[in-house]
C-alpha cells in the first residue's frame, strides 16, 4: 500500500531473487535458494472470536470475500465517493496503483458530500500492476480479520470485473517516509521517532504473539502510516505470510520484498522467520535515527548501504553522533540515542537467533519513552564500554551480547500494496 495517505508519493521496487544486492547477500553463508512457487489461494484466516485468537483451516476466496467484518463495495459506490477518482482526490500512487481520498457515511457507509461523514482512502489497483489478484486477497484476508490499534482499518473492498479496490480509513499524517526523508518545515522530534517506532514494534509484536504466528514480510517505511497524533499503523498485508506450525522452524517461500530492508538470511535461502521481520524493523529504527534510506543511490561506496554504513558507529558513544539525523540538531538524549543504537545493532545481527523478539524490542523502547524508566536505562547504559561491540538491551538474554487535514475514521462497527 505505500505512502499513499496523506501525501503523494512512489514506492520502493520489489526484491526479488535476481536483484539481490551482493552486499546483502555476503552477509551470510552461502546456500542454494528455496523454491519461489507461490502458495494457493487458500489462506488461513483468524476466527472473529478474539482479534488473537488462533487460525482455522484455510479458507476460500469466496469465504474470505464474504466477511462481516468488511462492506463490499460497488464500484460506482466508490466513484461516488472519491468524485469520480477525480485528480485532485488523489493521495498517492505506486506499482500497485492509485490511492485516492474519499468519503462515506458513517453508518451507512455510502457516498458522502465531500467534508462530511468520514473519511476513506480508496486503493485502485492498476490490471497490469505489481500487485496482483492473490496478494490482494491476502490483504483482504488478513486486515479483514485483525483487529488492532497499529494495523491500519480495512474498512472494504470493491471486485467488479477487472476492477481491484481496497477501501482504509484515513491516515491524515500520511507515511513515515514522508515525514524523514523529505524537507519539511517540521523535522520529526526525537520524542515522536521514539514513539512512531513504539506503535510500529507494537503492531509487529502483534502479528508475532498470535497464536497463529503472522509474519509481515514487507515492513518498510513507507508502510508505516500515521494518524493525526502521529500514532504508527502498518500498511499493506499482500505479502503477509502464515508462520511456521509444528515442528517447523521457517516458511519456505519465494524471495520477495523491498531491498534494503529483506534480512540477509532470507534474500540468501528463501526461508522465513518472525526474525526476518525483526532485522526489518533495525534498519527502519536506523532510518529514524539517521534520516537517511535504507539504500541510496545518491550516495558514493558503502554509505549508498544504510546498514553496511551505520554498523560500525553503533556500538561506539564517541562516534555514534556521526550517523544520527543532522535534523534533530543534536536535540536528543545521548544515553537514549546510544540505547536505541545499541537495539537495531541486535535487531540487525547476521545471525537470526541472535535477535531479540518483538515483545523485546517492544519493552527496550518504551522503557526509553518512560520517565520512570530514565535510571533503568542508565544501569543498561553503565553496562556499556567505548569498544565497538554494543551490550545488549535484553538483560535476561545475555547471548545477544556476544556479536556485533482530517482526523482519524471511527471504527466500523458492523461486524493492507504498493511493493
Amino acid at each position: 500500500m505505500g505512502n499513499c495517505f496523506g501525501s503523494s508519493a512512489r514506492v520502493d521496487a520489489t526484491l526479488s531473487s535476481h536483484n539481490i544486492s551482493a552486499s546483502e547477500a555476503s552477509r551470510i553463508p552461502s546456500r542454494k535458494s528455496n523454491s519461489s512457487v507461490l502458495s494457493s489461494l487458500s489462506i488461513p484466516y483468524y476466527s472473529r472470536k478474539s482479534s488473537v485468537d488462533t487460525l482455522s483451516t484455510p479458507r476460500s476466496e469466496g469465504k474470505i470475500l464474504f466477511s462481516p467484518n468488511v462492506k463490499s463495495f460497488s464500484f460506482n459506490e466508490l466513484k461516488s465517493a472519491t468524485r469520480n477518482f477525480r485528480p485532485d482526490s488523489l493521495l498517492g500512487e505506486g506499482g500497485f496503483g492509485y490511492v485516492f481520498k474519499g468519503w462515506i457515511d458513517e453508518h451507512s457507509l455510502t457516498a458522502a458530500k465531500p467534508g462530511s461523514g468520514m473519511v476513506i482512502a480508496v486503493k485502485k489497483l492498476k490490471p497490469e500492476g505489481f500487485q496482483g489478484h492473490k496478494e490482494w486477497v491476502t490483504e483482504v484476508n488478513y486486515l479483514g480479520q485483525l483487529r488492532h490499534q497499529n494495523l491500519v482499518k480495512l474498512v472494504g473492498y470493491c471486485i467488479e470485473g477487472d476492477d481491484r479496490l481496497l477501501v482504509y480509513e484515513f491516515m491524515p499524517k500520511g507515511s513515515l517516509e514522508n515525514h524523514i526523508f523529505r524537507r519539511g518545515p517540521q523535522p520529526l522530534t526525537w520524542s515522536t521517532r521514539i514513539k512512531v517506532a513504539i506503535g510500529a514494534a507494537r503492531g509487529l509484536a502483534f502479528l508475532h504473539d498470535a497464536k497463529e504466528q503472522v509474519i509481515y514480510r514487507d515492513f518498510k517505511a513507507s508502510n508505516i502510516l500515521l494518524d493525526g497524533e502521529f500514532n504508527a499503523k502498518l500498511s499493506d498485508f499482500g505479502l503477509a505470510k502464515a508462520g511456521p506450525t509444528g515442528d517447523r522452524t521457517h516458511v519456505s517461500t519465494q524471495v520477495i520484498g523491498t531491498q534494503g530492508y529483506a534480512a540477509p538470511e532470507y534474500v540468501a535461502t528463501g526461508r522465513l522467520t518472525s526474525r526476518s521481520d525483526v532485522y526489518s524493523f533495525g534498519v527502519v529504527l536506523l532510518e529514524l535515527l539517521s534520516g537517511r534510506r535504507a539504500l541510496d543511490k545518491t550516495k558514493v561506496g558503502v554509505e549508498q548501504n544504510l546498514v553496511d554504513w551505520a554498523k560500525p558507529y553503533l556500538g561506539d558513544k564517541r562516534r555514534l553522533f556521526r550517523i544520527m539525523d543532522t535534523k534533530l540538531e543534536g536535540q536528543y538524549p545521548q544515553k537514549g540515542a546510544y540505547t536505541a543504537a545499541n537495539l537495531a545493532w541486535q535487531c540487525l545481527s547476521n545471525e537470526p537467533k541472535l535477535r531479540p523478539r518483538m515483545s523485546e524490542v517492544l519493552a527496550a523502547l518504551e522503557e526509553l519513552q518512560a520517565p520512570k524508566g530514565a535510571n533503568k536505562v542508565s544501569r543498561i547504559e553503565h553496562r556499556a564500554t567505548s569498544s565497538s561491540v554494543p551490550v545488549s538491551p535484553f538483560r535476561h538474554r545475555s547471548s545477544l551480547s556476544v556479536t556485533p487535514s482530517a482526523s482519524p475514521l471511527q471504527a466500523y462497527h458492523k461486524s493492507p500494496r504498493g511493493r
